[in-house]
């Protein structure tokens, strides 16, 4: 592309690849493309009494997958998850921006000091490759759109301003110890398993339930990723060599005001529903991200990347996913 040389790809068959944060939404597909791949998968799950594996719990593939349970905060369990990789996707985080003013100092724990027990581990091991996850919420509201890498980072909550210490952190240990870090930055994916906090399967659980569609504020704008192609950026950060040391945009270049969104949901599901605005899930006015529209000419140029599916199929495929799995939504509750 552009006469970029995009060197050797990866052959992911033998790899030693872990996950962290593989149980969740991104994390199981991630974990699941590896396994088809044919990566050695290991997947670090937070450690819970009731041993379970998040999305990974009914994965067909888990048989394929070893789990390690753990915790980010802990050093040493960081340190047995990493033994032995070659690759390492950290995915690991607490994502949720209402529940960041609630318990930003479980932020900080997870997002920073986990963040900071990876990239220690890494400088003392000899992994190929770390692939940092970052988010689009680092740039806080537009002050240019398309936004690119070099877009100012403004911390408009407690979630965001921990995203971007965890961001500082893994361009610091490769600009300082020389590690082979990639950070790659996602635009809103969203897709089948996204949490019922997220405004997609929100707005799409209660148009299905024939409810009011209870939102915040719906004037804020989003680029919106389907996570196939979230996932295909992930591995595309891992095998290019020109990626190392660099923060890459992943989004569609499009952007849609959450009250349209609202609107092209409730047209799919065939719903009445109408929008009403919910007191308690407005947040504060400061903190609120206007828009967000990603420029991902980094990521086509670096990666050879481009978004394959369109929000209106996206949206599809989320709406059957979430017929189908009824239980894991409640539609009258707002979830933090």
């Amino acid at each position: 592309m552009d006469g970029q040389d995009f060197g050797v790809v990866m052959t992911w068959k033998g790899k030693n690849v872990l996950v962290t944060g593989a149980g969740g939404f991104i994390g199981s597909h991630l974990t699941e493309r590896l396994v088809r791949e044919g990566a050695n998968t290991r997947a670090m799950v937070r450690y819970s009494s009731s041993g379970r594996r998040g999305w990974l719990e009914e994965s067909p593939m888990k048989d394929g997958i070893e789990f390690v349970f753990g915790d980010l905060g802990d050093l040493e369990s960081v340190r047995r998850a990493m033994a032995g990789c070659d690759v390492v996707f950290h995915l690991g985080a607490l994502i949720a921006i209402p529940y960041s003013y609630l318990a930003p100092r479980s932020y900080v724990r997870t997002n920073v000091e986990g963040t900071l027990n990876v990239l220690q581990v890494a400088r003392d091991s000899d992994l190929d490759r770390l692939v940092h996850t970052s988010t689009s919420e680092v740039y806080g509201s537009a002050r240019y759109v398309p936004i690119d890498e070099n877009h100012p980072l403004h911390g408009q909550s407690p979630y965001s301003a921990t995203k971007i210490a965890a961001d500082k952190l893994a361009e610091s240990f490769h600009l300082s110890f020389g590690v082979r870090v990639v950070t790659i930055r996602p635009f809103n994916t969203y897709g089948p398993r996204q949490s019922a906090r997220a405004v997609i399967p929100t707005i799409v659980s209660q148009a299905l339930a024939g409810t009011d569609i209870r939102l915040g504020s719906v004037t804020p704008r989003r680029d919106f990723t389907f996570v196939a192609d979230t996932v295909d950026g992930f591995l595309r950060g891992a095998e290019s060599p020109l990626a190392i040391g660099q923060e890459i945009n992943l989004g569609t270049g499009r952007d849609i005001e959450i009250g349209t969104l609202a609107d092209l949901i409730c047209s799919i599901t065939g719903s009445s529903s109408r929008v009403v605005t919910d007191e308690q899930r407005v947040r504060p006015a400061g903190s609120e991200v206007d828009r967000l529209c990603a420029d991902n000419r980094k990521a086509r140029q670096l990666l050879n990347w481009a978004p394959t599916w369109s929000l209106e199929d996206g949206l599809k495929e989320s709406v059957d996913w979430i017929q189908g799995n009824g239980s894991h939504f409640r539609p009258h509750e707002y979830c933090v």
